[in-house]
Formats: structure tokens, sequence, C-alpha cells
């Protein structure tokens, strides 16, 4: 799934022992980045242009992680609750889930470099409406909800051509995705940090106003960056209504003929529904209300380091079954939820948001790789779309139901329900076939070596059966 927005523990040791261990962790990161070339060379997963897009996703990462602060911050001080929180959490996921089909046929009909500056460069305008609404005290629920819904139709042209960029940048999938998977989780892990602060020293405004020079900077990377052509055999899409059409249809297509692809977005509506959904709101209303919106930062940045934790199990191990191996790996999700609907104390709770953390970040490297390397270049926007879609659908669901669950059942039980769906959703991962038995595809993938569509759909066929 798309872990900026959920999507989202391995085996093997961490190296440096901890998070935190500096120079083992940087060193370790570096060695793993570095690969060996023909003839015993080191041929470096590294280039100039994947190091923009790197930076570009770290940073709107790092903006993303400060949002739930100040949202929560800043509608419980203007008199709003859970609910008012999961609204407008949900009024952003609404319009991404509900567009991003869409925005992965435009993906794939032009550039999907311009179209993502273009939506770096809207939610640059929408973000600092929100810090001019926020420190003037003009704060309406409807008003911030419209901004959320046009922020969301601005990640659904964005985020389909984040997939079908990764291919064409880096010779190693998997490791560019850990890579870029470690850099977005040091983000988490000093965002929500960042925010509390923020709030703290000036108010939630300064936090939007933060969120927007975030876009600013994704939008230079972004605009500063190159892409090398697509790959051969990849087909251009048509042009007009009626091949808008037809590249819709042709993307379902191809996603239902994949079962795992399917099963495991079927499986996440679940997970949107019952787990990640309610947690995100609940957890911090709960936990600002409880302990102030620096203890909230301080979970959400353990919650990063875990997943810092995850990428660097990601860029370490190579499991034959990534599929298998992710869907173990989510186990450890059940700890972030629990933890705060028990009530253990902010220590407690982010343990078991580190420990979240790693399960998630494994799990979304194994899944974005899967993605990218076992379906064909010319469609991957689209399948892309209908993933995050499908993921994503009952995510604004959960959120909604999430403030009126807790005022009738409570929100220590809601979080302790979604503790427990936590377990239930891998286990029923595990039980399907064509998940738990998907090969990886092992293919190198790097500018004009991208194998192409008749490949990719002709290795992928037994794999089926």
């Amino acid at each position: 799934m798309t872990g900026t927005s959920s999507s989202p523990a391995g085996e093997g040791p961490v190296p440096g022992g901890a998070v935190g261990g500096g120079d083992d962790i940087v060193a370790d990161v570096v060695a793993q980045l570095v690969k060996k070339g023909d003839g015993g060379r080191e041929r470096p997963v590294w280039s100039r242009d994947f190091a923009l897009f790197f930076v570009a996703r770290a940073v709107a990462r790092l903006g993303d992680t400060m949002l739930p602060v100040a949202l929560a911050a800043g509608l419980l001080e203007h008199g709003y609750g859970a609910g008012a929180v999961g609204l407008a959490m949900a009024s952003t996921a609404a319009a991404f889930a509900g567009l991003v089909v869409f925005g992965g046929v435009i993906a794939d009909r032009f550039s999907t470099r311009k179209l993502m500056i273009g939506a770096d460069l809207v939610r640059l305008g929408t973000q600092s409406l929100a810090a001019t609404l926020f420190f003037t005290g003009h704060v309406v629920l409807w008003e911030i909800c419209a901004i959320g819904f046009v922020n969301g139709v601005a990640g659904a042209v964005f985020q389909p051509g984040v997939a079908s960029t990764v291919p064409r940048l880096a010779s190693d999938i998997q490791g560019a995705n850990g890579a870029i998977r470690i850099a977005e989780s040091a983000a988490q892990l000093a965002g929500p940090a960042v925010a509390g602060v923020l709030v703290g020293f000036t108010s939630p405004g300064g936090v939007f106003a933060a969120h927007a020079a975030t876009y600013a900077v994704s939008a230079l990377c972004l605009l500063l960056l190159r892409l090398p052509p697509l790959a051969p055999g990849s087909r251009e899409p048509g042009h007009g209504s009626g091949a808008f059409k037809a590249d819709l249809v042709e993307g379902w297509r191809e996603f239902r003929s994949r079962t795992w692809l399917w099963g495991v977005i079927a499986v996440w509506c679940l997970y949107m529904i019952a787990v990640w959904g309610p947690t995100v709101p609940l957890v911090a209303t709960q936990v600002v209300q409880q302990h102030g919106p620096r203890a909230y930062g301080l979970i959400n940045s353990a919650l990063g380091a875990g997943t810092v934790v995850g990428g660097l199990l990601a860029l370490r191990l190579r499991p034959r079954r990534m599929l298998r191996a992710g869907a173990i790996a989510l186990f450890a999700f059940a700890g972030f939820p629990a933890t705060v609907g028990a009530g253990l104390g902010v220590p407690a709770m982010a343990a078991g948001a580190a420990v979240a953390g790693v399960g998630m970040s494994f799990w979304g490297v194994m899944w974005a790789t899967s993605v990218q390397t076992q379906v064909p270049p010319d469609v991957l926007n689209r399948i892309h779309a209908y993933d995050v879609a499908g993921s994503l659908a009952m995510m604004p669901v959960g959120q909604a139901l999430a403030g009126p669950a807790a005022t009738a059942l409570g929100t220590d039980h809601v979080l302790l329900v979604a503790g427990a769906m936590s377990f239930v959703v891998p286990a029923t991962l595990l039980l399907i076939p064509a998940v738990r038995g998907l090969i990886r595809a092992d293919a190198v993938t790097a500018g004009p070596s991208v194998p192409s569509t008749a490949a990719i759909r002709e290795r992928a066929c037994p794999q089926e059966s």
C-alpha cells in the first residue's frame, strides 16, 4: 500500500543496535546503497536525479507527518473534538481515494514530472491559506475540510507518478524503495516533534506554514529532475476521450488479472476501516488531550524511528517471497493502537509505535517493490492508481466513523479493537495462496535496461496460474 498514506518485521540484526546509532546507521545505509557491478566494481545506486527525487520525497514526508499534530492541536484549540479531526482528515482521504484512478490515467498520458510539480504548487497555496486561517483565528470546520479536499485532489494527481518514477531512476528497485523509506522515516522521526515544538512556541498556523514550505522544496527538486526515456517496448497511451476510457479499462483489466494484487487490496479495505482509519485521529486526540502535543510528537517520532529500522531491514533482506515476509512483519503494527488504548503511558506508547513502524516500513518496501517489478511499465501508473484507490477507499470511512465510535464505545475500546484487528489482517493475507506464494522478479531495471512490457507480462502469467 501507499506508505505515505497508510500504505504501510523481518529478520536479521539492525546495524548500530538501535535507532540513533548515528554514524553506524549512516555507514550502513551508504554500504547498502552501493552494489557490486560486473567484475566486482562498485556500482552506486545513486544518481543526481535519484538524489533529487529522494530529497523531494523526504521533505514532503516531513510536512505530511507534521499535519496531524497541527490539525489535532488547532481544531481542539478552537473548540472542536475528535469527530472534527476525523472529518478534516477524511476530506483529504476521500478526494484522494475517489480521484486517484483518474490521476493514474492522466499520469500515463502526460509528463508525470510536470503533473507532480503542479500538484505540489497547488498544495503550497492551500496550506498557505490554512496557515493564514489559523494565524488569524478564523477557523471554520467546513473551510478546513474544503482545503483538505483540494489537497486530496492534488495528491490524486501526484501519487500515481511516484510508482513509475522509481524504476526509471534506480538500478536496484528494492534498494531504492528501501532508501526512500528510510528518508521518509527519518522525516517522520523529526516531523511530529518539530510540529509539537512549533505549536508550543508559535501556534498551529506555524505548522501549516512550515508544511507549505515543504511543498515548495519538493516542487523545486522535481523541477530540477530529468527523467530518462520510457523503457523499450512501452506503449504510448492514446489521446481523446475514447482513448482515456480505453486506458482506464485496460488498467482495470491488468489489475484484475493479478490475484495477488487485488487480493491484498481487498484485505486492505478491512485494514483501513478497522485499524488505520480510526487509529490516526483517535491516537492524535487521545494523546493530545491527555498528555499534550509534545507527547504526541514524541510518540510519532518513535513510530518514525521504527520505520527507519524497518527500512534498514528492507535494505539487508531479500526474501524470495516478498509479500509473505511483509505480511509477517505487519503483525507488529498491533502495538501502536493497543498501547494507547490500554493507557500504558507515554514510554509504552512510544515503544509500541516503534515496533509498529518496523512492521509497516518493511511491508511497505516489499509491497512497493512487488508492484513495480511485477507490473508492465506502460500500465504501472494506472495499476498503482487502482492500488492506491483500493487501498485507501475505506480510510475516510474509518476516519469519519472514528468519532461516533469513540463516543458510543469509548476511545480506549475502539483502539483496542484496532489492535486486535491488526492481527486479523496479516493472518488473512497469509491465507491467500497468490499472496504468500508470489516469487520476487529480481529484474535489473535502470534506464534503457528496464524490462519490456512483453517480458514482464510473459513472466507474470505463470505466477498467476
